[in-house]
């Protein structure tokens, strides 16, 4: 007899709910091998590869491509056996087949372990549903017991003529523009959506509000609609207006999911949870490019990229050691300050996806050429969608580089959990005293964000500084290291 394994999706980092089915690399009737990948599933981390923990033939594929699935729901059904005596199996997604009752299912099928736990709260098994009884979840409280029945409508009159039909009294907490709307919809009148001031407007300019084409929300005729429909010529301005935005596609709506999902609550939370201080310091880099000149044709640096991002993730690791208190993060539970003395060095990188900051494990302990390969593989990986979710996990300090895009500077947002963030700007031929004379030299801006719970204004100050004057002149690294 056939042996049908469900794989469900498992949690592919720390604390992740859900995530979107990319791509489908088998189909049913496919026969797989054990670790073959399978599907692409995007997450609020990155995108992975997940390889079958089966060898065998798809029977069925439960969700379809750029549907989003929560983890522990299946994903695919597999047949481990399926040289066996075929069984009655219903159809599945995409024409697959999904395990019958009576068919043996090994009990090792669910590969998200199933913690006990009240209906409807995170990790818990969904509320059962049936048409005599509901549970309802409530967030932070589990599921409210009871029967929940629906109010009976009320028995609907016979039609009457408009003009003898009396209008209903509205129901409460109803706007005055609904109220409007739903009795000028029962005399059969033609739908407007205006607030009493904008009526009272049109009346005093004599402009009829059914010939006015309404630029606000859902509709909504505005102030500025009616006094350009009263202008000159301007009746029909609004409607002509609106119409070419919306044959021209003026606006397009996208999801928010996945990566830029959870950028979007990182960014709030970190904004209004850490009182951001930002410093601001201006460098002649001269020296430090030159010294990028001679790295790329040093024999050490042949298989690797040297660009300025690498001596000033270099500096910044130098400047971590001078400074320690920079590297670490605030505990609000145990109220302690957690000094890091590792740094898990983190790049912000611009992806299709959204914005992702990968972090190098350990990066203090890396030789300059060994960083200037985890630099370069960093950045690949995030581009392509292909960090691994463990990549962005545990940063303890980061770095922005806006000057790749011809910017100055800027006041970057703290990595949730950490301390600080350095801003590097982009690297310009400026006039510049050098030496007592007027010369042209090449220059950058840096700036330093920074967690003011923890870091107070001398402590950054001395940190910038310190990243400052190693790029300016780089032989402090050697006397600092």
């Amino acid at each position: 007899m056939p042996t049908y394994q469900d794989f469900k999706l498992p949690d592919l980092g720390e604390g992740l709910t859900e995530g979107e089915i990319l791509k489908w690399f088998v189909q049913p009737g496919d026969e797989v091998t054990l670790n073959q990948p399978i599907v692409e599933v995007e997450t609020a981390k990155a995108a992975v590869e997940i390889p079958s923990p089966y060898a065998g033939v798809v029977t069925a594929l439960h969700h379809a491509e750029g549907e989003t699935v929560d983890v522990g729901s299946p994903i695919i059904t597999f047949d481990t056996d399926p040289s066996g005596a075929a069984g009655e199996a219903p159809a599945g997604v995409d024409g697959g087949v999904a395990a019958p009752a009576q068919t043996k299912v090994a009990a090792a099928a669910d590969l998200v372990p199933q913690i006990p736990s009240e209906p409807g709260l995170v990790g818990g098994p969904a509320p059962k549903a049936n048409t005599e009884e509901k549970i309802e979840v409530l967030v932070g409280s589990g599921p409210k017991s009871g029967k929940l029945t629906r109010r009976p409508r009320k028995a609907v009159a016979t039609a009457a003529p408009a003009a003898a039909r009396p209008a209903p009294k509205p129901p409460a907490r109803v706007s005055a523009a609904a109220v409007g709307a739903h009795a000028a919809e029962l005399a059969g009148e033609v739908r407007v959506l205006a607030k009493p001031p904008v009526r009272k407007l049109a009346r005093d300019l004599g402009v009829d509000l059914r010939a006015v084409h309404g630029t606000g929300p859902a509709g909504t005729i505005t102030r500025d609609d009616v006094e350009a429909a009263a202008s000159p010529g301007g009746s029909e301005a609004p409607a002509r207006l609106v119409a070419a935005a919306s044959d021209a596609g003026a606006e397009e709506r996208l999801p928010i999911k996945s990566v830029r999902k959870q950028m979007a609550n990182a960014m709030v939370a970190s904004a209004f949870t850490a009182p951001h201080v930002t410093e601001f310091v201006t460098v002649d880099v001269t020296p430090t490019m030159e010294m990028v000149e001679r790295l790329k044709a040093a024999p050490g640096f042949a298989d690797v990229r040297v660009t300025p991002l690498l001596l000033v993730a270099k500096a910044l690791l130098v400047a971590v050691r001078r400074n320690p208190l920079v590297n670490s993060t605030w505990d609000e539970a145990a109220q302690e300050i957690v000094v890091k003395h590792y740094v898990n060095l983190g790049i912000a990188a611009a992806t299709p996806r959204g914005l992702l900051v990968p972090n190098i494990k350990n990066a203090e302990r890396l030789s300059l050429p060994e960083l200037a390969g985890a630099l370069g593989d960093l950045v690949v990986l995030a581009r392509e969608g292909k960090t691994p979710p463990a990549d962005m996990q545990h940063g303890t300090i980061t770095i922005t580089n806006v000057g790749v895009f011809g910017v100055d500077n800027g006041t970057p947002i703290l990595n949730p959990g950490e301390s600080a963030i350095l801003c590097f700007g982009a690297v310009r031929d400026q006039p510049w005293v050098h030496d007592g004379e007027l010369a042209i030299r090449k220059v950058t801006q840096l700036s330093l964000s920074f967690d003011h719970r923890v870091i107070d204004g001398q402590l950054g100050s001395q940190f910038l500084a310190d990243i400052a004057a190693l790029l300016a002149d780089p032989t402090l690294f050697l006397a600092w290291s």
